[in-house]
C-alpha cells in the first residue's frame, strides 16, 4: 500500500505537494481534501509513492477522498502536465479547469475557539484584551455568548453561532483578528443533480369529499395524463386564474391522491429539450462536400493521428461535412468532440446536432449553471452522449472512446483562455487527438496563418471548399473611402450614403440587412473641450464608453446613463463637469452600437430593428430570441459587435454593411491586419446565403491597406501571401514562437523594479537565438489596479523559448519576486 500521494493544488505553484494517506488509499486522478496553508483545498492526486520528503516539513495526512475511481483518465492526465509544461502554468490550476465540479463541492467557512479565546473566557476579557472598551455592551456580552457556545471544542458555521447568539459575521471576524477564535475554510461533497418534482395522480384511490381547488388540480393532471411537472402544474392558467393556494397540492399529497416522485430535470439545448431520441436526418452534400467527406472518412477508417485543415468559403456547407462525419464515428462506436468559439452559437449548434443525434447529444459552455455542468460532465463520462458540443473548455470533457476531434472556426481568438492556464483550445485539441491517435479537423473559411503555414509544410492534411452551396456567388464588395464621403458632404457621418441606399433597397424588396459596428455603448471616448483630458476609468488608464438609458421590454435593470469600463466592469454616473478643469464642455467622440441603433432608427423609421452586442444579449436565453426574431423575420434590419459576424445562416439577408472595422489596423498588435481580414470576411460571408444573392459595403480610411483590399476580393491565398512576407520580415508567428510575460503589481514602482530585474537578467544571459524586447509599460499599463510592464520573447525554437521561462521564473523567485507577479502567455494573441 502506497504511504504518501503526490497532490497537485488549484495555487499558482509550479510544484505538487505531498500527504500521508490516511486510512482509504486514494487513485491516481481522484479528488480529495487536503489542509493548505490553513485552509482545506480540494486537490487532485497525481502520483502514489512510499518515498518519504526530505525537506524536513511536516508531512500532514489527506483529510478526505472524494472520489472511489479516477475522474480523469491517462490521457486526460498526460494533457494536463503537456498544458503545465508548454504553457508554463502550474499543473493544479490546470487540474482545476479540467474538472468543472465545483458545484458537487460545497465550501463552509467554520469558526473554532483557540486556547486564547478559552483563556479570555475563564479569566475575563480585562486581561485578554486592550481593546474591549470599543465595543458596546451588548457586543461584549455576544463575544462571551459566542465563547461560551464553541467552548467544547467543536467547530461551527456562521449560520449556527448567529442562531444561538445573534451575532453576526463582523464580529466573528473582529474575534478571529484577535485569536479568540480559529477561522477555518472546508470543503464537503453535494449531491450536484438537478431534480424536478413531478405531480402524479394516485389511481385506484377512494375519492372522498373534495373543495373546488383540490377538484381544479385533480382536474389538470387527469387532463395531462396524470402526470405534470409541479412547476407547469402551479403555473398553469386554470390554477392561476381561480388562485388556488399552493398549499392546496401538500393536502393532496397527505390524502394520498397525488404522490410528488422526483425525476433528473431535463436539460435545456438551445431551443429544445433534451429528452428522447428525435429522428436522425440526413444532410445531402454536393460534389464539393462530399470530396471533402471522402478524406476524412478515409482518416476515421484508417485510425491514427491525422489532422486535417478544412479551408470552405463562408457558406460551402462545413458544418454539413462535419455532420458526416461525426455520425461516421458514431457508427464506428465512436464519440465526437465539436468545439465552436462562441457560446451563443453553442445552442444553435447543439440544436442542429439535437435534431440529428438526438439524446446521444451534450453541451459544454460557461453559462451552464454548475449543476447543469456537473450534471452534462457526468453524462459525458458514463458514456451516455457520444457527441459533445462545447466551447474552449470543453476539450477537457471526458468522452467515452473519442474518435473524432472537430474544431469550427479555428482561427477564432476566442478558443485562447485569458487567464492562468494561458491554453489554446485549438492546439491542446490537436494534442489531445496526438495522445488518443485519432483524426482531428479544423474548419475556417479564413485559417489562422499558424494553421496554414503547418498545411503548407505538410503537417495538415488540407482539404478545400472554394464553391458555396449550390453554386451561390459570394458577395459583390465596395468598398466606400470615409474621405471621400466627408469631402463630399461636409460632415461626419456614422453611415455613408450608398450604405443607406442599398440598405433601404434591401428593405423594400422585403429582404434583411446587417450592420457591424464594432463598438460597444453609445460613445466611446468622453472628452473635455477645454483642457482636452479624457474621462478614464478608476481601475484602468482607458477611457470609458458612455452607454444611454436603454428603454423598452428587453431593457436590462443596470441600463441607465452611464460611463462604463468595458475591461473592468467599473460604472459610474456622467459628470455634469469635467473632473480636471470643471468645464462644462464634455465632447462625446466614436460611435458604438447604441448610437448605430439610434441613427438607423431615424433613417429607418419602418424598419424592424435589433441590436446584438453585449448588452443586450448577455445569456443564453437572448441569444435564441434575437436569432429566432432574426430566422421569422421579425427583425429586417440587424446592427451589432462582432457577434453578428460569427456563423450565423439567416437566408432572407442579402446586405450587409461594416462601419469602423479598420480602427484596429492601428493598435499596436501584429496580427491587427490578420484580425481585420478574417472579420470582414466573417461578416461578408452573411450576405447572400439564400437565393437572392448579396451585396456588402465596407466604409473604411485606409481602403488601400492589403488587408481591405484582399478582403474586398474574397482572396484569402493573397492575403497570407502578403502577411506572411510582413511576418517573415518581422521575425513573428509562424516563422518563430512568441511569449508576452507581463510583470505586475498593485504599486507602480514594485512592478517597474521587477520589469527591470528581469530585464537586466536577460541582458546578462544573452540567450543566443532568443529576441528579447522590453521592458516597456504594456498598452494598457493599468488593469484592474494593477500596474503592468511586459517583454515579447521571440525565438526560433520552442525549447530554446520554454528552458529560457522556466530560468526566468528560477531568477524571479530568488530574487524575491513573487509568482503571482508574474504572468506568461505563451503564444499570445494579444499583448495588451
Amino acid at each position: 500500500m502506497s504511504l504518501f500521494a503526490d497532490v497537485a493544488l488549484p495555487v499558482p505553484l509550479d510544484k505538487p505537494f505531498t500527504y500521508a494517506v490516511n486510512g482509504v488509499v486514494p487513485v491516481v486522478g481522484a479528488r480529495v481534501i487536503v489542509p493548505f496553508s490553513g485552509q482545506r483545498l480540494m486537490g487532485v492526486v497525481v502520483r502514489l509513492h512510499n518515498i518519504a520528503p526530505t525537506d524536513g516539513f511536516e508531512i500532514k495526512p489527506i483529510q478526505q477522498v472524494l472520489d472511489s475511481e479516477a475522474l480523469l483518465d491517462r490521457y486526460l492526465l498526460k494533457l494536463a502536465e503537456w498544458i503545465a509544461q508548454y504553457y508554463v502554468a502550474p499543473l493544479g490550476e490546470v487540474l482545476r479547469g479540467m474538472l468543472p465540479l465545483m458545484a458537487e463541492v460545497k465550501r463552509d467557512l467554520l469558526y473554532r475557539i483557540t486556547d486564547h479565546g478559552r483563556k479570555v473566557l475563564y479569566e475575563g476579557a480585562e486581561k485578554g484584551s486592550s481593546r474591549r472598551s470599543k465595543l458596546s455592551p451588548e457586543d461584549q456580552n455576544r463575544e462571551y455568548a459566542i465563547l461560551n457556545y464553541l467552548d467544547s471544542g467543536e467547530p461551527a458555521k456562521p449560520s449556527a453561532i448567529r442562531s444561538a447568539t445573534q451575532a453576526g459575521k463582523a464580529l466573528l471576524d473582529a474575534m478571529a483578528r484577535k485569536k479568540w477564535l480559529l477561522r477555518e475554510a472546508v470543503a464537503d461533497t453535494r449531491d450536484a443533480r438537478r431534480l424536478e418534482k413531478i405531480a402524479v395522480l394516485v389511481e385506484d384511490t377512494r375519492m372522498p369529499k373534495l373543495n373546488e381547488n383540490q377538484q381544479l388540480i385533480l382536474a389538470e393532471l387527469a387532463a395531462a395524463g396524470g402526470r405534470m411537472r409541479v412547476r407547469d402544474l402551479r403555473n398553469s392558467g386554470t390554477l392561476l386564474e381561480n388562485k388556488v393556494p399552493e398549499s392546496t397540492l401538500a393536502t393532496l399529497v397527505k390524502r394520498n391522491l397525488v404522490r410528488i416522485d422526483e425525476e433528473p430535470e431535463t436539460f435545456y439545448l438551445g431551443g429544445v429539450h433534451a429528452e428522447g431520441k428525435k429522428h436522425a436526418h440526413e444532410h445531402a452534400l454536393n460534389e464539393t462536400q462530399t470530396e471533402a467527406y471522402a478524406a476524412i472518412a478515409i482518416a476515421l477508417d484508417k485510425g491514427g493521428f491525422q489532422p486535417h485543415l478544412l479551408y470552405g468559403v463562408t457558406g460551402s456547407g462545413k458544418t454539413a461535412v462535419y455532420f458526416a462525419a461525426m455520425k461516421r464515428a458514431l457508427e464506428a462506436g465512436k464519440s465526437s468532440l465539436l468545439l465552436v468559439p462562441e457560446i451563443g452559437l453553442t445552442p444553435a449548434m447543439a440544436a442542429q446536432m439535437f435534431a440529428a443525434f438526438g439524446d446521444d447529444v451534450a453541451l459544454l459552455h460557461s453559462q451552464l449553471t454548475p449543476d447543469e455542468r456537473a450534471e452534462q460532465w457526468h453524462r459525458i463520462r458514463r458514456g451516455d452522449a457520444r457527441i459533445v458540443v462545447g466551447t474552449r473548455s470543453a476539450v477537457f470533457a471526458p468522452v467515452a472512446n473519442l474518435g473524432l476531434i472537430v474544431i469550427d472556426e479555428e482561427h477564432d481568438s476566442s478558443y485562447k483562455q485569458e487567464e492562468t492556464p494561458r491554453y489554446h483550445g485549438r492546439d491542446t485539441a490537436v494534442m489531445r487527438a496526438k495522445l488518443l491517435d485519432i483524426p482531428i479537423v479544423l474548419g475556417s473559411a479564413t485559417p489562422s496563418l499558424e494553421s496554414w503555414a503547418n498545411a503548407q509544410k505538410g503537417r495538415y492534411a488540407l482539404i478545400t471548399m472554394a464553391e458555396r452551396v449550390s453554386n451561390r456567388p459570394l458577395p459583390a464588395v465596395e468598398l466606400i473611402d470615409m474621405r471621400e464621403e466627408f469631402r463630399n458632404t461636409g460632415t461626419d457621418q456614422i453611415f455613408s450614403r450608398q450604405l443607406i441606399l442599398e440598405t433601404q433597397a434591401a428593405l423594400d424588396r422585403g429582404e434583411q440587412a446587417m450592420i457591424l459596428l464594432n463598438r460597444r455603448g453609445y460613445s466611446y471616448v468622453v472628452m473635455c473641450r477645454a483642457c482636452g483630458d479624457k474621462i478614464q476609468c478608476e481601475n484602468c488608464a482607458i477611457s470609458m464608453t458612455f452607454h444611454k438609458p436603454v428603454l423598452g421590454a428587453d431593457a436590462h435593470a443596470h441600463a441607465g446613463e452611464r460611463l462604463e469600463c468595458h475591461y473592468c466592469g467599473f460604472r459610474r454616473n456622467v459628470p455634469k463637469r469635467c473632473p480636471k478643469c470643471e468645464s462644462e464642455h464634455l465632447y462625446y467622440l466614436g460611435a458604438g452600437s447604441q448610437q448605430g441603433e439610434e441613427r438607423l432608427q431615424e433613417i429607418f423609421p419602418g424598419a424592424r430593428i435589433g441590436r446584438m452586442d453585449r448588452d443586450t444579449v448577455r445569456t443564453r436565453v437572448d441569444m435564441e430570441r434575437m436569432l429566432s426574431r432574426l430566422h421569422s423575420g421579425e427583425i429586417n434590419l440587424l446592427v451589432g459587435t462582432q457577434m453578428i459576424a460569427k456563423g450565423h445562416d439567416i437566408h432572407g439577408v442579402t446586405v450587409v454593411g461594416v462601419v469602423g472595422c479598420d480602427h484596429a489596423l492601428g493598435l499596436p498588435d501584429f496580427r491587427a491586419a490578420e484580425r481585420v481580414f478574417q472579420l470582414l470576411t466573417q461578416v461578408s460571408g452573411r450576405a447572400g446565403r439564400g437565393d437572392a444573392p448579396g451585396r456588402v459595403v465596407v466604409q473604411t480610411y485606409h481602403p488601400d491597406h492589403y488587408a481591405i483590399r484582399f478582403a474586398a476580393r474574397h482572396d484569402y491565398l493573397g492575403f497570407v501571401a502578403k502577411e506572411m512576407q510582413y511576418r517573415r520580415w518581422m521575425h513573428y508567428p509562424p516563422n518563430t514562437v512568441l511569449t508576452n510575460i507581463v510583470l505586475q503589481s498593485q504599486k507602480l514602482e514594485e512592478a517597474s523594479a521587477w520589469a527591470a530585474n528581469i530585464g537586466k537578467w536577460f541582458v546578462s544571459r544573452g540567450t543566443p537565438g532568443l529576441r528579447v524586447l522590453g521592458p516597456a509599460a504594456a498598452p494598457i499599463v493599468r488593469l484592474k489596479r494593477i500596474y503592468r510592464f511586459h517583454f515579447v520573447l521571440k525565438a526560433e525554437k520552442r525549447q530554446t523559448l520554454n528552458s529560457i521561462l522556466y530560468a526566468m521564473l528560477a531568477h524571479a523567485d530568488a530574487q524575491g519576486i513573487p509568482r503571482r507577479g508574474i504572468l506568461i502567455d505563451v503564444d499570445a494573441l494579444h499583448l495588451m
